[in-house]
């Protein structure tokens, strides 16, 4: 009779999915699916607080700089950032990697970031904002 060992990875439920991403994204208070740099993304009020990426393997997530930091020295395999997001409050996830658990609290406290955010521009009339992008000529 063969002896069985136990694994010593202890077992993890799955990890999230791009749709897991959507669902959690969209039951999120005024959350609405938007095209952000010709992939899916998702805004709260008009502000953007999350995004997949080109590389289609990753999401961008808004987050504050500080924090940012320290989930990445906690967790590199799961969160980075590339040169372009240096020193911009985004942070790349790897989907793969992490628990929806975990990603639910992220993309929470992404959309209460992005919301407040929205609130301080909307009370606060001397912080610019973005002008409203033209429409495209029709042909």
């Amino acid at each position: 009779m063969e002896k069985q060992t136990k694994s010593k990875t202890p077992h993890r439920p799955s990890a999230a999915s791009f749709s897991t991403v959507r669902q959690i994204a969209l039951s999120l208070e005024n959350v609405e699916e938007v095209s952000s740099y010709r992939t899916p993304g998702f805004k709260v009020r008009g502000a953007l607080f999350a995004r997949f990426h080109q590389d289609g393997e990753s999401l961008v997530v808004r987050m504050d700089i500080d924090k940012r930091d320290e989930m990445i020295a906690a967790d590199p395999n799961t969160y980075y950032i590339t040169d372009h997001y240096l020193n911009y409050p985004w942070i790349l996830v790897r989907p793969s990697r992490i628990q929806p658990d975990a990603l639910r609290g992220l993309l929470l406290s992404a959309h209460r970031s992005a919301a407040a955010a929205k609130r301080a521009t909307k009370h606060h009339p001397s912080i610019p904002r973005r002008p409203a992008p033209r429409p495209k000529p029709r042909r």
